[in-house]
């Protein structure tokens, strides 16, 4: 059995590499030079990149405030900013049906990331709908009263099953109080207690030219991008103060298990988790790695964990480090032990060099799977931006470069700090398998940031 197990494994890593040989010989078809750089008077960094005969323009924005920047006991501050950029949904219909484009606003801890795209003959227009949002945006009492209500309805919309519990109280026990450890969304109490005034200071606060980067792909020559640039984004303003950059460090997570009730529950959701590393830091992808590697070698345990998973959430600073699976509540016990056993082999040893081979294969692959010409030039802004913010080289080429050492040295790092581990299911049954030392309460139904300014992240 473990002969033909290891000539499944080759096989499957042949096969792996064949796709990884081919995509890469379909990605050289589909390159683009390094952008051009440029910025604007106001601070505004310029990257653009021609594609001659391309009848379409993609523009990507990305405004480095997120959801990290909330305000205290105001969770959603910034993802409800962002939602009030383009607070009319004919906005996104005209992108859609007359300049053949798409108009896309999301908000993570990081960032605000606003994407458009169409016709480039429509340039300067696609340009004016970004300037209307940013340089004059309508932060009206209606519109914020009409998009707080949309994202309420979104909010109480949602599931509050299991996996949702698992997520967010796995980040709440990893930061407590320290931005990361809430929803980038906000929850419903949160968001409810957000007005005008609030979205007015992040606004004047955080949404300025100089702490933004702006991508132009498409069939347009340098010189009509920069122009338009000029003319409607140079209004915006510039930001005329620096956050400090002192905050208070999450502590240490508690190191006893925390039992979640979910009356009625057959099965348990089991989180694990250790503080991760920063997006800038070289290591992060050597860590995304190591999640894949983490992944197999707890579905190789048992049936139980056929489904368990493995992720690296990086962030602008340190994130963390997640392990997790739903499994019959009497294997509960035996999950949680397998899971930190995996670890302790890991933070010991590291990985071996097939694991090492399969996990960058698959990562490869990942990362050369274009799809559309459109999706190709998406990824190729989202990576452009990463690479001048965070200063480091493409994904795939960080990837290549590393060795089964750095992935050793990794492991050590990683896996050596303090854990987190949650349960979610019925409790009873959960106190019965995982026996003694353990805290134990009901679910929450949401995640409050401390209203202490000083555990408020700075800008870094």
């Amino acid at each position: 059995m473990t002969n033909r197990n290891t000539r499944h494994s080759y096989f499957r890593w042949l096969i792996c590499a064949l796709l990884l040989a081919s995509m890469s010989s379909s990605a050289r078809a589909q390159t683009l030079p390094e952008p051009d750089r440029a910025h604007l008077l106001n601070g505004l960094t310029v990257l653009f990149s021609p594609r001659p005969g391309d009848p379409n323009v993609l523009i990507k924005l990305r405004i480095e405030s997120g959801a990290a920047f909330d305000l205290a006991g105001k969770g959603g501050t910034m993802a409800l900013l962002g939602d009030v950029l383009f607070p009319d949904p004919i906005t996104r219909e005209y992108v859609a049906e007359q300049l053949g484009g798409r108009l896309e606003v999301a908000t993570n801890h990081d960032a605000i990331d606003v994407s458009i795209s169409g016709r480039a003959e429509e340039l300067e227009r696609i340009v004016d709908f970004l300037r209307g949002a940013i340089v004059t945006p309508q932060i009206t009492p209606e519109n914020v009263v009409k998009i707080r209500e949309a994202k309420l309805k979104q909010l109480s919309a949602r599931a509050n099953s299991a996996t949702d519990i698992a997520d967010r109280e796995i980040a709440l026990r990893m930061f407590g109080a320290y931005p990361y450890g809430h929803p980038a969304s906000g929850t419903f109490e949160s968001v409810s207690k957000i007005d005008r005034p609030d979205l007015m200071f992040a606004r004047e606060r955080f949404l300025n030219a100089n702490d933004a980067t702006i991508v132009v792909i498409g069939g347009v020559d340098r010189l009509r991008v920069m122009r338009a640039l000029r003319q409607l984004l140079g209004p915006w303003q510039r930001g005329d103060r620096t956050v400090p950059a002192t905050f208070r460090q999450p502590g240490p997570p508690d190191a006893r298990i925390l039992v979640i009730d979910q009356p009625g529950a057959t099965n348990a959701e089991i989180r694990l988790a250790l503080r991760g590393l920063a997006r800038s830091d070289r290591d992060a992808e050597a860590a995304s790695l190591l999640a894949l590697i983490v992944r197999d070698r707890l579905r190789s345990v048992s049936g139980d964990l056929a489904g368990a998973f493995a992720l690296h959430e990086a962030h602008d600073l340190p994130g963390m480090f997640v392990l997790g699976a739903s499994v019959p509540t009497v294997a509960a016990a035996k999950a949680i032990s397998a899971a930190r056993e995996v670890i302790a082999a890991l933070a010991k040893a590291g990985p071996n060099a097939s694991e090492f081979e399969r996990a960058r294969t698959e990562r490869l692959i990942e990362l050369s799977r274009q799809g559309t010409t459109e999706t190709f030039i998406d990824t190729t802004a989202v990576t452009w931006l990463d690479g001048e913010i965070y200063k480091l080289a493409p994904a795939a080429t960080q990837i290549r470069s590393l060795a089964l050492v750095d992935m050793q040295r990794v492991s050590e790092k990683l896996f050596k700090s303090p854990m987190a581990t949650i349960a979610v299911g019925n409790v009873d049954q959960l106190k019965s398998s995982l026996g003694t030392g353990v805290e134990v309460r009901g679910a929450k139904p949401e995640v409050k940031p401390s209203t202490d300014p000083a555990t408020r992240v700075k800008k870094p």
